[in-house]
């Protein structure tokens, strides 16, 4: 296991001080946060995708990101992130793929093989395109007199997020070049992403899948993270990051910690670790701020030392 490794700031001394006390853990407002369940239509597609949006509190429009889950999941997961992202700023829109979320394994009298069998092209394709329906329904949202989310979000500034399945998913629209579909599916809307279980495409060259990524990328895994389903071994989680060109990407390997550990999901984990999920939110509201709102003192602690705060020396983090 690689040594935990620090890029540290050179910056001024004035920089430096803005830094130490820079704190992705303290919530960013006081008082409570609205939760909010709607059903997208997509027309062109027929299809329906249940979202549930974490507001802030203030009313002022604010960035925005987007969440996919992972298989046999739904908008109602990784309910930690969507709470403390919002606490700290940020619109967070979990949104929900039908054929791959949780109605593939709910009544099934096999729902492991029922989920193996919804990990399939068909699957990502249609989540690929959820993702640009979503972004332009946002967009009708923010504007539609009477709505709920009217002039309430920053569409300049989308992060894009997702676990597994979402992870992948996440790739695909942020940048990755998908040679056995000879296309890519990246939407320029989106502006830094953030990959918890990333992986290395099974046929070809990661370098030609992950070189010409254009925007701030953050990676996530754990030691003992090898997928569920689809048998994904920690060597092509790790695959990603030397292929990214450099930049402001980042990459954190939590010591112990397994795939779900990233989730909130029931499952039991197999190396449960309260300071897992610690680590996840610190760093990913960190890059958050840095790329979505240009706080050059979150990025001088994503940069520096400030992520040896949150994480154990057995953790590993770096940045290029």
């Amino acid at each position: 296991m690689k040594k935990l490794l620090f890029v540290f700031c050179v910056a001024a001394i004035s920089a430096a001080g803005a830094a130490d006390s820079y704190d992705p853990m303290k919530p960013g407002e006081a008082g409570p946060r609205k939760v909010l369940d709607f059903v997208l239509h997509d027309a062109n597609r027929q299809r329906d995708l249940p979202v549930r949006v974490y507001l802030p509190k203030s009313p002022e429009p604010a960035p925005v990101v987007l969440f996919s889950h992972g298989l046999g999941g739904s908008s109602k997961g990784y309910s930690y992130l969507g709470t403390h992202w919002s606490g700290r700023g940020y619109v967070v829109v979990a949104i929900q793929h039908p054929g791959s979320d949780e109605s593939v394994w709910r009544g099934s009298s096999n729902p492991a093989a029922s989920m193996k069998q919804a990990a399939h092209g068909k699957n990502f394709m249609l989540r690929v395109q959820d993702i640009p329906a979503v972004i332009d329904q946002l967009a009708l949202w923010n504007r539609e007199p009477g709505h709920p989310l009217i002039n309430r979000l920053d569409l300049e500034m989308i992060g894009m997020a997702g676990h597994s399945f979402g992870a992948v998913t996440t790739q695909g629209v942020s940048g990755e070049t998908l040679g056995w579909v000879g296309t890519k599916f990246t939407d320029s809307r989106i502006q830094a992403a953030l990959c918890l279980s990333p992986s290395a495409p099974r046929l070809g060259k990661a370098s030609k899948a992950f070189g010409s990524v254009k925007i701030p990328w953050m990676l996530m895994t754990g030691t003992n993270d090898i997928g569920l389903i689809g048998g994904q071994r920690l060597a092509s989680r790790l695959a990603v990051f030397p292929a990214l060109p450099p930049g402001g990407k980042y990459e954190l390997v939590l010591n112990g910690a397994d795939h779900m550990a990233f989730s909130d999901s029931p499952i039991p984990r197999s190396a449960s670790n309260p300071n897992h999920h610690k680590a996840i939110e610190a760093l990913s509201t960190a890059f958050w701020d840095a790329y979505l709102k240009g706080d050059k003192t979150a990025k001088a602690w994503l940069d520096g030392e400030g992520a040896g705060t949150v994480l154990t020396a057995a953790d590993a983090f770096q940045k290029k």
